[in-house]
């Protein structure tokens, strides 16, 4: 055994896989950022990096650029999410006693701008090759099919396009029609740290700080907890995830699945940009309203002061914490309407060029040091806002809200908030999370129903009608 670290990168082509990455997602263990069939998928794990507290993202910056400084590596694609790949995981809070890691995989594959290629990592002393890669890849792709069918992703033959590992005619997953379950095993939802009335008293509780100056707006989440007796599948979990809701980066993590439609920040060479939402609109809400759904969510989202004031909050904080990073940033001077399946946000999209400081460009996790927690995911002032969330919620939240992502050796990664997802802590029970922005004017039922509009992303996905 040596203790170099080790990779070789190796392009894919010619070798067709018309699902994407979905097309990977085969495994409960498996590493996962896609959007819109592209991005990376781990299997196994050599290396891994824990740590609590407030200088958890730095210790992490430090483990990881001591990891590849002289890390010998082979790399014949050269793109971002090519060489040395590490998958993490924050917890939203520095008090948190949930331990953040980064995890590097034994194998990646990526896809980006129509290239796919694979990573093979390893601190062993044997040569790598194509051949044992494309080998090793084989047996993780094989050891979490459920047989040879599933996946033609080495072959010549075709593999399994996203209507392969979609749903089903009626939106169940499994396939076919399926039959009645018999009582003891249907899904059941659960009250997680607080029940609906009591976390509707924090809301109002949280409004009447607001009312005192103290501060501008707060966020509060809650949680449910979901009993899956057949198990939790959270493969197919991702695979529906990623087809659903394309527009949004499917991540799974040590546990940690969701869709998160939020990116902190993502960054290639010295550029990083950023996508911002604050104001949400439920699509069940424009059935039976006269006029295309789009103009109905343009005029409730884009026309009301609440939910603007909640907007520019949240890109004020962002961009406020980027300026020192930056020579120079452009921001949306108006939100768009982003349209998901299951609800409506205002969105800005930030871009900004990295500057030097202290000699260098900020890596990724730097920056999240600086950013996280955003307006969009605590509040205002975030001191103020993270001692109400602690006193109000009753719950840690866990890796809920924290950044979630990849990030490679040369500064490259993607970095989301880890919203609209769910921490699988059993193998039959999975702690579903949701949030809502609390301002001024919020009403504590409105902001109940809104997060069981952000709950739908996974309760499908668990087949739990909501």
């Amino acid at each position: 055994m040596t203790s170099t670290f080790r990779t070789l990168t190796v392009p894919l082509d010619g070798r067709s896989f018309s699902g994407g990455l979905p097309s990977f997602l085969v495994r409960d263990d498996v590493l996962c950022w896609t959007r819109r069939e592209a991005g990376l998928v781990g299997f196994g794990e050599i290396a891994r990096f824990t740590a609590t507290g407030p200088e958890r993202f730095l210790e992490a910056d430090i483990w990881w650029r001591h990891l590849v400084l002289e890390a010998d590596i082979t790399d014949s694609v050269e793109c971002p999410g090519t060489g040395p790949v590490a998958f993490g995981s924050f917890a939203f809070s520095k008090v948190s006693t949930h331990r953040s890691r980064l995890i590097v995989p034994e194998i990646v594959v990526g896809v980006r701008d129509g290239r796919a290629w694979l990573t093979q990592l390893t601190f062993d002393d044997g040569e790598l090759t194509e051949a044992g890669a494309l080998a090793a890849l084989e047996r993780w792709v094989d050891g979490g099919a459920e047989d040879d069918g599933v996946l033609d992703v080495l072959g010549d033959g075709p593999a399994a396009s996203s209507a392969d590992v979609g749903l089903p005619p009626g939106g169940r997953p499994g396939g076919g029609v399926a039959a009645e379950p018999a009582a003891d095993v249907v899904p059941k939802l659960e009250t997680g740290s607080l029940s609906e009335h009591d976390w509707m008293a924090a809301v109002a509780a949280g409004v009447a700080e607001i009312r005192t100056g103290k501060l501008e707006k707060l966020v509060l989440a809650r949680d449910v907890v979901a009993t899956i007796p057949e198990g939790v599948n959270a493969a197919e979990i991702l695979r529906q995830l990623a087809i659903r809701y394309r527009e949004c980066w499917t991540y799974g993590v040590d546990g940690l699945v969701g869709s998160t439609p939020e990116m902190l920040i993502q960054v290639e060479g010295r550029t990083a940009q950023a996508r911002v939402l604050a104001g949400t609109l439920d699509r069940r809400d424009a059935e039976g309203m006269d006029g295309p759904p789009l103009e109905f969510a343009e005029r409730v989202l884009a026309g009301s002061e609440k939910q603007r004031h909640e907007h520019e909050i949240a890109i004020q904080s962002l961009t406020t914490q980027l300026a020192p990073f930056s020579e120079a940033m452009n921001a949306h001077s108006e939100p768009f309407i982003l349209e998901l399946p299951n609800v409506w946000h205002l969105a800005s999209d930030v871009k900004a060029e990295l500057t030097e400081v202290e000699g260098h460009v900020p890596t990724c996790l730097a920056l999240i040091n600086a950013l996280h927690p955003t307006a969009a995911v605590c509040g205002t002032p975030t001191t103020v806002a993270g001692a109400l969330i602690r006193k109000l919620e009753h719950m840690d939240r866990g890796p809920y809200a924290g950044p979630v992502g990849w990030l490679d050796a040369a500064g490259n990664g993607e970095w989301g908030i880890a919203l609209r997802g769910a921490v699988i802590e059993a193998p039959d029970s999975v702690r579903l999370y949701a949030g809502c922005g609390i301002v001024e004017g919020s009403q504590p039922e409105a902001e109940l129903a809104e997060t069981w509009a952000k709950f739908r992303p996974m309760l499908e996905s668990l087949g739990i009608k909501s």
